[in-house]
């Protein structure tokens, strides 16, 4: 069997039993850096065979893992910090072994982004996690810029070096918005520090950040002022065939297509 089995954060109490008793059990583990994955493994007296799956070899390692699996071996897989294929290594293996028809399974546990998303005052109702955005500054701007109308909270990772450019980016992008910056989760050092991104982060940029960013503001459509039927003849009238306009009028208002066509049967 094969096993997805997430690891602390920073913290290293922050490991399920279940995690413990599985990672015990396993006859190999596959890491993205198998010094990393040693301590966590030392400090809960774990001995076992390990091998790399990073980003480099990830194809050749999920060959491994198939051919292991189906020896009948059972196998883990971890990243440094938090869920494997979340922003690290991972999603090649599980393509893979889709591709190859066999099973795994995983195993919860910490996560950096929802922690920080915990640790924020923004809306967590409704979010998205964007992860890393790309090195490119053009990419970047291309990236942000499709999600520049979103009204749920944006969430991204960065690594401290990049905190300023990003934030410049989303300022440039998106306008003047609230921001938090959440750093050293779980560790002593935790701090979510708010801000606006116009202002930028403050300071000396040290350890993994999450940017927690909110929504667009939600913006008074003209129209929808307007009795439902009013709203589909302005939309016709500006070039939208019947069956496009109630579409569009009835994402804009929030109500079913159906609902509006019983009113716009004469159009």
């Amino acid at each position: 069997m094969i096993y997805f089995v997430a690891t602390p954060i920073g913290n290293l109490k922050d490991i399920t039993l279940r995690a413990l008793e599985t990672l015990k059990e396993a006859d190999v583990i596959f890491c993205e850096d198998t010094r990393h994955t040693l301590k966590l493994l030392n400090a809960y007296e774990i001995k076992k065979p390990l091998k790399s799956c990073h980003k480099f070899n990830e194809r050749a390692a999920a060959e491994q893992i198939v051919a292991l699996s189906r020896e009948g071996k059972t196998v883990c897989v971890v990243s440094d910090a938090g869920m494997p294929v979340v922003s690290d290594p991972g999603r090649e293996v599980t393509r893979i072994l889709h591709e190859a028809g066999e099973p795994y399974t995983v195993l919860p546990g910490a996560n950096a982004f929802l922690c920080a998303l915990v640790l924020s005052p923004l809306p967590a109702d409704k979010f998205t996690f964007l992860g890393f955005l790309p090195d490119k500054k053009s990419e970047r701007e291309k990236v942000l810029g499709a999600y520049a109308n979103a009204r749920e909270t944006l969430i991204f990772h960065c690594a401290p070096q990049d905190v300023d450019d990003y934030v410049a980016a989303m300022y440039k992008v998106f306008g003047e918005r609230n921001a938090a910056a959440v750093r050293e989760i779980t560790k002593i050092h935790e701090e979510s520090i708010p801000f606006l991104l116009s202002e930028g982060l403050k300071g000396e940029k040290r350890g993994e950040y999450v940017l927690v960013v909110e929504g667009a503001a939600e913006q008074e459509n003209p129209l929808c002022n307007l009795s439902a039927r009013e709203h589909v003849l302005a939309l016709m009238q500006s070039g939208l065939d019947k069956k496009e306009a109630l579409k569009v009028a009835a994402k804009e208002r929030g109500v079913p297509k159906s609902e509006l066509y019983k009113e716009t049967l004469d159009l």
